[in-house]
């Protein structure tokens, strides 16, 4: 029993110097190919090694401490990709203080699983929806500054969180866990609603599907769309979007099938005329 419990410590158990400014940025940098060796078995696991690998260098001197790191680090690990920083810094302040593996695979797990759903709060339901519609708009009205505006922005965001977490991380340590889960629910919720109010926005805002169906009515035919506007502004487009959402959501439609299932009532509408020309 005791031999088992020594193979999570390592040899070494005297404390590393602090990480210097230069090494975190590095890693920092490297954190952008977290996703570049994905595979379904151990996810982005080799692409966190990699970006984690010069702190543990110089973290761990002895060759076999070092090994038996990149050995766990090298366990299935999937987060959020602009958020990993945050994990790096914490895993690198145990790995420091020469923390038993179990302990900092513990962590590193604890970790990851909410900064996935932070993350696409964050980043996919809010920050890409509000710059992209306004970008996007200002692109269909042929400025060349539209695209390059929401590279700008959507780039400068995820690098400021990268070199800030990675540092924050890394200064607080373990600490960083409990602040994090503290109100990540509510964060969470609070961030999804509001990218789902800029969705519906957008609908309401850029949706141009309209109705071309007029019934005859001698020299006043009935135009369907001027009802349905009179009911409901953009109630095609609205209709539209809660059907794609509900076949993604209940019926686990993929988002390929639900553009296939676009062309072809787009395809077919216009062929019947139901769409104007």
């Amino acid at each position: 029993m005791k031999m088992e419990s020594n193979t999570t410590l390592y040899n070494d158990l005297t404390p590393a110097q602090k990480l210097d400014k230069k090494t975190l940025n590095k890693m920092v940098w490297r954190s952008l190919f977290l996703q570049a060796s994905f595979n379904y078995e151990r996810m982005q696991a080799a692409g966190w090694l990699y970006g984690i690998l010069p702190g543990l260098k110089k973290i761990h001197t002895n060759k076999e401490d070092l090994s038996k790191s990149m050995k766990h680090n090298l366990d299935f690990f999937n987060t959020h990709p602009f958020l990993v920083t945050f994990v790096m810094g914490i895993i690198l302040s145990l790995e420091e203080q020469k923390t038993d593996t179990t302990t900092i695979r513990a962590v590193r797990v604890a970790a990851m699983g909410p900064l996935g759903g932070i993350g696409d709060a964050i980043f996919w339901y809010t920050l890409v929806p509000i710059t992209a519609g306004i970008t996007a708009n200002m692109a269909i009205d042929g400025s060349l500054a539209g695209p390059i505006l929401f590279l700008v922005i959507f780039n400068t965001v995820q690098f400021i969180a990268r070199y800030w977490l990675m540092h924050w991380s890394y200064n607080l340590g373990s600490k960083a866990i409990d602040i994090l889960t503290k109100n990540a629910k509510e964060f969470t919720r609070s961030a999804s609603m509001l990218g789902v109010f800029i969705v519906g926005a957008l609908t309401s805002n850029y949706g141009g599907t309209t109705l071309d169906i007029e019934i005859a009515n001698g020299e006043s035919p009935i135009i369907i769309q001027s009802i349905l506007d009179g009911v409901l502004p953009k109630m095609i487009p609205l209709a539209i979007t809660l059907m794609l959402f509900y076949l993604i959501k209940k019926r686990k439609w993929t988002p390929v099938a639900c553009i296939g299932l676009l062309l072809v009532l787009g395809i077919a509408g216009g062929a019947l005329g139901i769409w104007p020309k």
